[in-house]
């Protein structure tokens, strides 16, 4: 007889659940080979830009490196959604999972800090709500790191 409640359980007696994990996984893996090569294409874009402002002597302008620092941020969010879906094709932990995707949210919320221009909202109005969200979201991620940490 099959248990209900252990869905290793349902898998191995039923064939349909077995091709279609083994399919989702498939899928998984070429989601990381897709977010491995944006961040192979990413990097080289990135070692172009610094470059190319080097050459143009752009490279003090802090707009300029602010962007860099952006792109980087950026490429640090597709290494650790990557990771993500290699947990997920490892079948690993939940815990280890939940792990990750907080460490993304970090980094997306500190990029998100570092590019925040308040002259690009409407009215400043808008750019203190965006500002009030992202702190709040900063905050609550902080806190379920220390907790994760403990």
């Amino acid at each position: 007889m099959v248990d209900a409640d252990d869905p290793e359980e349902i898998r191995s007696d039923n064939p349909v659940a077995r091709v279609t994990e083994q399919f989702v996984t498939y899928v998984e893996l070429v989601a990381a080979a897709v977010f491995a090569g944006l961040f192979a294409i990413g990097v080289g874009d990135l070692i172009l830009q610094i470059g190319e402002a080097v050459l143009s002597g752009s490279i003090t302008d802090p707009r300029v490196v602010i962007s860099f620092i952006d792109t980087g941020l950026l490429l640090l969010i597709i290494v650790e959604v990557y990771q993500t879906v290699i947990a997920y094709t490892r079948k690993s932990d939940t815990a280890e999972i939940v792990r990750l995707v907080i460490y993304t949210g970090v980094i997306a919320m500190v990029r998100k800090a570092i590019v925040f221009r308040a002259s690009e909202y409407p009215t400043t109005g808008d750019a203190l709500a965006a500002a009030v969200a992202y702190t709040v979201l900063l905050l609550g991620l902080g806190v379920l790191l220390v907790i994760d940490r403990q």
